[in-house]
């Protein structure tokens, strides 16, 4: 039986090569997520490593007790204890160090890389060991900074040039004195670092005299742990802590893997979509295989085969065709895994250098998963084959679908996709969370039913199409029958295009759904021309307000900032603004009382209203962050959103009690409104300062279309694979049905139909095919959208359902071209056959 089963894979090595490359792609998808994961994981890992190099013993501030509770008062780094720590027996120095936020402007005013990753920090002395010159000398004054060599590049500075950086207040223009190589990863990942002499980068980073931490690199010959003991012993315990430099370089190397964890669960999620499609073709696949040896295998069974020996025949098949595209797999994962590195780096989103990593794990796994889905989708056409009576098969009685297996399968079918819809229809009632795991239940339900349905709806669905395919005449109506007269093939090639239209349609409706209802909820709430904020999202000084307050053309402003506090015993983040100009720069529905903030007078959003029981007129006792408490009444109840909510106070009545404070964001009105002319006025007036953003409403729309557009490609990229493995399934079910209708084929080229014809009946009937599953994708895709935004609307008010048709069309259109692409081979062939070899086929 096994020398059978590979003489049989060698015979039919044509019609298996479809879903040996359907496997392939999966196991590709799946090695190559491994290969990019690992290989960036360990990249990140050493490069960590690297940037504690010079960091043996880390001492810094101790803010817990040994309870883990926060102590009362901090305790600050001093140059007297980093000249402690340099006298310890076995260190051999001890660095201050100081970082902070530093935004550096490219030539053209813009700020470089993400904000989030614009660092700074000080150079020590003149020969920092941390960051080696490639050019220059050590900063001097707050007129020199260095820079980092990656930086440089990007944005053509070399020493001697100016550069226009801010920290968190005016803009300034320093000189280039030097340039470095670093290993810091934010530099890595695209960002910027500039570094100041440690008096100026104290001075600026607001820590004159003190440090964020001491870095102590030990003397050859001694380990981290003596000095680390050594450092206990010498520096008051009760108010640092130390830390090995392997801890913090392990303690980085698990957050890395934490955050490639996530990374590599999305991108695998998506290999076993693409896998799933996959087995709808390999089941299709070793279908028609076992209908067209038949006899064959009833032959097997009369001279003494077993059913169990037939199954095992198959599967022994599949085993063989899931290990050629394993290892087919595992090859183009590698190539896919260096492909993912290489466009990173065209990207914008350099990488570290390192080697490819192809772990055994990841060699395991590409096997597994080629073989375990290639024979698990194998065994039921494996376990029909053997279920068919010799003699029935020996005179070609096929064993066709009885009217109770049909009976069973629709009515498990539309059990399955009954539940599926009440389940969702359930959850779309649900608040937030409570509705995650009921919605997945039921998308998977409802997905389920439709699959056992799809042979029951193909009929109905494709005789919808009759009208168009009577007008290609005979080849029309062939195609029409030829779809239907299998309705279980017709329905597997369908449904792998389904699924994949299906999450494709669903994404979209939510992605554009979700977009209009931001705009929506920031053109309701949102009255100010303008909002400022820093780049990286920190806080702004309360400078940046007054500035401009007194900015000719502005004819209100406010800030926007949080503040902790107490209240009831529970902790509650106050939102200071401006009480005399909130209410022009602000739209907020109003239910209870009125939308008023001065004094002790507060207004509060509904949520938080109800959550103590408040109304207008209420009063509550509110405890400050430095201890004071004052008694405040709810001027008014409104009914805040996703962008502002919270208990609204006057910065005049929370300031005195701030001991920095800072705004989140200024809101700013303008008396000709929002124009390019105004823009750059507050622009200057703030220094065109390249930490800080000038933003209307227009440029908030544009950052959040951005976003979902960026999410959109990415999963529309995401699952073409599941598209491509689809169309496989279209190419692979139409090659195996021409050869099994090559008689018939000849027959209508004997009466008169033209090589043209058959082209133009396999063409149509591919794309009558693609059609169907695209209907049943788009459908359900729209229906998963719906539901899914229901569940969203219970937490977001301005939630509105928001259909893509135009999207939509093109997804038709898309799938009308893969079943015309689809058909070009199996066409070709049917059209070339020989008739009269043709006719004497059996």
């Amino acid at each position: 039986m096994f020398r059978t089963a590979l003489r049989n894979v060698l015979a039919h090595k044509a019609r298996l090569l479809m879903t040996v490359l359907a496997v392939m792609l999966g196991v590709a998808f799946v090695s190559g997520t491994l290969v990019f994961t690992n290989t960036i994981s360990d990249a990140l890992q050493k490069q960590s490593a690297k940037g504690f190099d010079h960091v043996d013993v880390a001492v810094t501030p101790k803010w817990k007790d040994a309870e883990g509770d926060r102590l009362g008062e901090s305790h600050e780094l001093t140059r007297a204890l980093v000249d402690d720590s340099a006298r310890v027996p076995g260190a051999e120095r001890a660095i201050g160090v100081v970082t902070g936020f530093t935004a550096i402007a490219g030539k053209d005013g813009k700020l470089i890389g993400d904000g989030f990753q614009s660092q700074g920090g000080n150079y020590w002395g003149t020969d920092d060991p941390r960051y080696p010159l490639t050019a220059g000398h050590a900063p001097k004054g707050e007129g020199e900074i260095l820079i980092d060599s990656e930086t440089a590049r990007r944005a053509g500075y070399e020493v001697g040039d100016t550069v226009r950086l801010s920290v968190d207040g005016p803009v300034l223009e320093p000189v280039v004195a030097g340039v470095f190589t670093t290993d810091d990863g934010n530099v890595a990942a695209g960002g910027s670092l500039a570094l100041f002499d440690t008096a100026t980068a104290q001075k600026l980073f607001g820590k004159t005299g003190t440090f964020d931490e001491i870095a102590v690199e030990a003397k050859d010959g001694v380990s981290q742990a003596a000095l680390q003991a050594q450092l206990r012993k010498a520096l008051p315990s009760g108010t640092v802590e130390t830390t090995t430099g392997r801890k913090l370089a392990d303690d980085q190397a698990e957050t890395i893997a934490a955050s490639m964890g996530g990374l590599k669960q999305g991108l695998l999620v998506f290999a076993g979509i693409a896998l799933f499609v996959g087995t709808f073709i390999i089941a299709n696949t070793f279908t028609m295989l076992v209908a067209q040896r038949t006899r064959e295998l009833a032959l097997m069974r009369a001279v003494g085969a077993s059913r169990r020996q037939v199954t095992r025949s198959v599967l022994i098949e599949a085993f063989v065709v899931g290990a050629v595209a394993a290892v087919a797999g595992l090859a183009a994962g590698v190539g896919i895994g260096v492909g993912l590195r290489s466009l990173m780096g065209t990207l914008d989103a350099p990488v570290p250098d390192g080697p490819l990593v192809i772990s055994p794990g990841t060699v395991g796994t590409a096997f597994a998963v080629g073989i375990l889905v290639t024979m698990l989708a194998a065994w039921l056409p494996g376990r029909r084959a053997a279920k068919i009576p010799p003699v029935a098969a020996m005179s070609s009685v096929h064993a066709k679908a009885t009217t109770k297996s049909l009976v069973l399968r629709n009515t498990l079918g539309a059990v399955f996709s009954a539940a599926g819809v009440a389940v969702v229809l359930a959850a779309t009632t649900m608040n937030g969370s409570d509705g995650q795991a009921p919605m997945g239940l039921g998308a998977v339900l409802l997905i389920i039913g439709v699959f056992v349905l799809t042979p029951l709806l193909s009929r109905p669905l494709i005789a919808a199409a009759s009208p168009v395919l009577r007008l290609f005449g005979i080849s029309g109506k062939l195609a029409r029958q030829n779809s239907v007269r299998n309705p279980r093939r017709t329905a597997a090639t369908a449904s792998a295009l389904m699924i994949g239209l299906t999450l494709i349609t669903g994404m979209t409706v939510m992605a554009g759904s979700l977009q209009r209802s931001i705009d929506k909820m920031a053109a309701a709430a949102i009255e100010a021309d303008y909002v400022v904020s820093m780049a990286n999202g920190n806080e702004l000084s309360p400078d940046v307000e007054r500035k401009l307050k007194e900015t000719e053309g502005v004819t209100a402003t406010s800030p926007m900032r949080n503040a902790p506090s107490r209240i009831d015993g529970e902790t509650e983040y106050l939102t200071g603004v401006d009480g005399a100009t909130i209410g022009d720069l602000t739209e907020f529905p109003v239910e209870d009382g009125a939308f008023e903030v001065g004094g002790t007078r507060v207004t509060v959003d509904h949520d938080t209203a109800e959550s103590y029981g408040w109304k207008a007129g209420s009063e509550f006792t509110v405890a400050y962050e430095d201890g004071k408490r004052q008694k405040l009444t709810v001027a008014g109840v409104y009914e805040g959103n996703d962008m502002m909510r919270g208990i609204m106070i006057d910065t005049a009545t929370l300031a005195p009690h701030e001991s920095e404070p800072a705004d989140m964001m200024v809101m700013v009105k303008a008396a000709g409104g929002a124009s390019d002319a105004v823009k750059d006025t507050l622009e200057k007036a703030l220094g065109s300062n390249p930490a800080i953003e000038v933003q209307d409403k227009k440029d908030l729309s544009n950052e959040i279309a951005q976003m979902f557009t960026l999410m959109l490609n990415m999963v529309y990229g995401l699952l073409a694979m599941a598209v491509i493995v689809a169309v496989l399934g279209v190419v692979n079910t139409l090659a195996m049905s021409v050869f099994e209708r090559s008689q018939e084929i000849g027959m209508l080229r004997a009466i008169g139909l033209d090589r043209k014809g058959v082209k133009r009946m396999v063409r149509l009937e591919s794309l009558v095919i693609s059609l169907f599953g695209a209907v049943l994708g788009i459908g359900l895709g729209v229906f998963f959208g719906w539901a899914a935004g229901e569940l969203l609307g219970t937490r977001m008010a301005t939630y509105e359902l928001v259909l893509p048709w135009g999207r939509m069309a093109v997804f038709l259109l898309l799938a009308a071209a893969v079943g015309v692409l689809a058909a070009l081979w199996p066409a070709r062939r049917a059209a070339r056959l020989n008739m009269l070899q043709a006719i004497k086929a059996e």
